[in-house]
């Protein structure tokens, strides 16, 4: 089964969309690792999964749920969101009712800040440091704007977004598709990021997609040793 994910670079839903009708969702946000949530797939960015991080001062929302009365209460119980983080251009979703709703920041990548029009937004460039456990980093190639999230907690957490999803054994991997902005750039990456991090402080991927490959389990583990065992030279780079 090969995930089609070619319509979501350049998707941006519209407000009058069926899709974002505020309905009652028949599930709630899951606990995947203990202050880390994930809400179900949501509609309007094409089966993306969001995450939230709850922690004093912080209580993170990395990509939009879907926004209806569960999440939105949901969201309202843990003290509401100080920070929206979006890890590409398709994870935008209801970013603006978000924003209304808890007044938080958004922090976007800069050459895709331009799609968030009318909305108080903070663009960066190859990094942003949050706090001494968690930063953003710029990974284009996916999207010439798609970044992932580390969190340093929990022995290390990288929400990836679109830029790495699990494949049908659930092994994060980066996926060419008819929309990819870069293919080449991409791949490289990825091999950034396996040079930047470590066994001791890489334990877990959260995907922004592809979620259902992970059978239950809601993260990627041992997800450095997996990222290692990436075949650049013959296989992805062609």
């Amino acid at each position: 089964m090969q995930f089609d994910s070619s319509k979501e670079n350049n998707f941006v839903p519209s407000q009058s969309s069926p899709l974002n009708q505020r309905t009652t969702a028949t599930k709630t946000p899951q606990a995947i690792l203990n202050n880390i949530f994930a809400f179900p797939p949501n509609r309007d960015t094409l089966g993306g999964t969001a995450y939230f991080i709850v922690e004093n001062g912080l209580n993170f929302l990395i990509d939009c749920p879907a926004w209806n009365q569960t999440n939105e209460q949901f969201l309202r119980e843990q003290g509401g969101v100080s920070s929206l983080f979006l890890t590409h251009r398709g994870g935008i979703g209801r970013a603006k009712e978000i924003q209304d709703t808890f007044g938080c920041r958004i922090f976007i990548q800069e050459q895709e800040a331009y799609l968030l029009p009318g909305l108080e937004v903070t663009p960066f460039h190859h990094e942003f440091i949050f706090s001494d456990s968690c930063y953003a980093i710029w990974t284009p190639g996916h999207s010439p704007g798609s970044s992932c999230l580390y969190y340093a907690v929990t022995g290390g957490t990288l929400f990836s977004g679109r830029h790495l999803l699990p494949n049908q054994q659930g092994e994060p991997i980066p996926l060419k598709t008819s929309k990819t902005f870069h293919w080449l750039r991409q791949m490289r990456q990825v091999e950034s990021l396996i040079e930047r991090f470590s066994p001791e402080n890489l334990h877990y991927i959260c995907p922004g997609a592809n979620t259902g490959f992970l059978r239950g389990k809601g993260v990627i583990e041992q997800a450095y040793q997996k990222l290692s065992q990436l075949d650049f030279a013959n296989t992805l780079y062609k």
